[in-house]
């Protein structure tokens, strides 16, 4: 008796959820909410890391932040003196090594690679447990002396929440991108108390795209998150050693900016080249051998840097407060500029987890400072505030690196609070890259993806081609199936066809509103004679799809040749048989495909296949004869090895 009230009630609330889920897949204003709810999750996850990070610091250190006393060792730890700078590292090393290995390899890094992968070729699906280890190997890195930066952890921590809500939902690929890049605007908002550069961080690096529906979904998430974390992180500007009042008033130190944006953009392109020569060093050095111990023995070396140099320990936000503050001298800001390149690329060559967004900061900064001396000496007053060539040069550098103008810009407006500083970071951010651009094809985030394989940079497809839905090169069924939650997790075999019969359950699926570029894809993967095509809100099947379809609609529309790729290294990248991880999409539960092929004595070979008795609910899809896949033609007359694909519920 309780199992028999208990399977109603239950198929009642499975099909309010479906329903629920079905009106936030299918509408513009579902992907708003949703993206709230992303932002409050980034948010939150922005808090808990930062107080993960300052957590581990304390319990290593005694402190909150270490490194920028210099030669100061743990208060927890008197013992070991200045031995706790080789030590540490090497421990914290034995710490995420094997978590990272064992959990979630894609953490180790500085992650932003990972989620523009995952937005360009695996519709935005991140494996959940990411968020967890990435905090946890994040956090145990840099309070053991890792020298990287916050913002790569929190942009995969943020991505992976938002990306495992979107697939519990089952969202649509192209909103699936779109969620992914407001997880990390939203974690960017909250770590940085920058909403503006949350936004451009999601929409510029992440999406790569600028549309009004993906900004407005990045913009709530972002604005939500950072008004998550303001009452734990507080609302000030970040970074707070910045002097006040340090424009331009001399319009002809727009030369010395311009020459500044010259050197910081040689620098940034150094800083990247540097890491990915010392990630091949340690490659070689490490191939063969245990990756999980790899951290723990590269710590050595790490320890060493960090015992000649322990301003290097961490993040580094606090020299660089001392740095604007003028606290070192024109020599040691070289130094630190130097010293933080090699600890960062050694750091994630040695497999650590953190970003590179602050090491281009603290890079910037010692770079600027370092120029606005040398033009304080030789111009004098004239030349402006050396802080001033200090937010300028940090803006640029990143740029360099990463190619991304709008978010430096508004980083270091943002950061620092000062918004004079808009006309000096705008000229140097454009300069900044146009040389990165001339000089080097990828930046310093693709480049570890096209030494992959993988080009995100490549031509984007034809304009045309991408505004193609679905909904346009699906055949119809006839009739709509609904969507049969109630009886999910039951089979029936389609015990009376003829033939060989191979039988799929749970096929994959696609929605009328995805783009074609996405569908193709799809079928290639997933469905090599078609894949149903659910609604818009996920309730019911409308057509059938394959890739016959979608090139004839697309020869339709085009007819012309091929798109051109940009240049011969996107050639060769792109080239047939080049590495792309791809995930399935998601199931299409309670129906199954059953591949029919029709051997010699099967009774329906000589008939017409609309004349076929099929068993009842079972719907011909598509018809393959010789390799072609079509349309499943009432009037086609079957031949012995003929494949007809049926749709068919999973249970009565």
């Amino acid at each position: 008796m309780t199992n028999s009230h208990a399977q109603p009630r239950a198929r009642w609330i499975l099909s309010i959820t479906d329903r629920v889920a079905g009106g936030l897949r299918g509408s513009r204003f579902g992907l708003f909410g949703i993206a709230v709810v992303v932002g409050v999750a980034s948010g939150i996850g922005a808090v808990i890391f930062r107080n993960l990070i300052s957590f581990f610091t304390w319990l290593v250190t005694g402190e909150s932040e270490f490194g920028q006393d210099g030669y100061v060792g743990s208060s927890h730890l008197p013992w070991l003196g200045l031995g706790f700078f080789v030590l540490i590292p090497i421990v914290g090393g034995l710490i995420y090594g094997p978590l990272v290995y064992r959990f979630a390899r894609e953490a180790r890094g500085h992650g932003v690679p990972e989620v523009m992968i995952a937005v360009a070729e695996n519709g935005g699906r991140i494996r959940p447990q990411v968020a967890a280890v990435k905090a946890l190997a994040s956090a145990v890195t840099i309070a053991t002396g890792g020298s990287v930066g916050r913002e790569g952890p929190i942009v995969q921590i943020g991505s992976a929440l938002a990306s495992g809500l979107g697939q519990w939902i089952r969202m649509p690929e192209n909103r699936m991108r779109i969620l992914v890049a407001c997880g990390a605007g939203g974690g960017i908002a909250a770590t940085f108390n920058a909403p503006v550069t949350g936004v451009f961080f999601g929409a510029e690096i992440i999406l790569r795209e600028l549309s009004v529906e993906a900004m407005f979904a990045v913009m709530l998430s972002a604005m939500v998150a950072d008004a998550v974390a303001i009452p734990f992180l507080g609302d000030h500007a970040f970074l707070t050693g910045f002097p006040s009042g340090i424009a331009l008033h001399n319009p002809s130190n727009y030369l010395l900016i311009t020459v500044l944006a010259v050197l910081a953009a040689l620098i940034g392109l150094l800083f990247k080249t540097v890491l990915y020569t010392m990630e091949d060093l340690w490659d070689r050095i490490w191939k063969g051998r245990p990756e999980w111990a790899r951290p723990a023995v590269g710590g050595l070396v790490l320890g060493l840097l960090l015992l000649a140099l322990p301003q290097m320990y961490g993040v580094g936000y606090p020299v660089m407060f001392t740095a604007i503050s003028g606290g070192y001298t024109l020599w040691f800001l070289l130094i630190l500029m130097v010293g933080k390149m090699l600890a960062t690329s050694l750091t994630l060559g040695i497999g650590g987890s953190g970003g590179i967004f602050a090491p281009s900061l603290f890079i910037g900064v010692t770079a600027g400072m370092a120029f606005g001396i040398t033009v304080d000496r030789v111009f004098g007053p004239a030349a402006g505030s050396p802080a001033l060539y200090a937010a300028v040069a940090m803006g640029a550098v990143f740029t360099s690196a990463a190619r991304a103008p709008l978010t430096s810009l508004a980083s270091v407006v943002e950061m620092t609070g000062d918004f004079t500083l808009t006309l000096p970071v705008m000229l140097a951010v454009a300069i900044a890259t146009a040389v990165s651009r001339g000089l080097s094809y990828g930046t310093i985030y693709t480049t570890k993806l096209l030494r992959r394989g993988q080009d995100i940079d490549r031509a984007a497809p034809w304009r045309a081609f991408a505004d193609l839905k679905a909904s346009e090169a699906m055949r119809p069924l006839g009739i709509r199936l609904d969507l049969n939650t109630a009886h999910r997790g039951e089979t029936t075999e389609p015990v009376t066809l003829q033939g060989h019969v191979k039988v799929n359950h749970d096929p994959q699926a696609v929605f009328t509103t995805e783009p074609l570029v996405d569908v193709l894809r799809q079928v290639r993967e997933y469905g090599r004679d078609g894949l149903p095509v659910l609604s818009e809100d996920g309730r019911h099947i409308e057509g059938w799809i394959t890739n016959q379809s979608v090139l004839e609609k697309v020869t339709e529309e085009l007819g012309a040749p091929g798109p051109q790729l940009e240049n011969d290294e996107t050639s060769k990248v792109n080239a047939p048989g080049s590495s792309r991880s791809q995930r399935p999409s998601t199931p299409l539960t309670g129906y199954l495909i059953a591949e029919v092929t029709l051997a010699t004595d099967s009774p329906e070979v000589g008939q017409k296949l609309g004349a076929v008795a099929w068993p009842d609910d079972y719907i011909p899809v598509s018809f393959v004869r010789s390799g072609r896949v079509g349309d499943p033609q009432p009037g086609t007359v079957l031949k012995a090895g003929d494949r007809v694909n049926l749709l068919a519920r999973s249970g009565d």
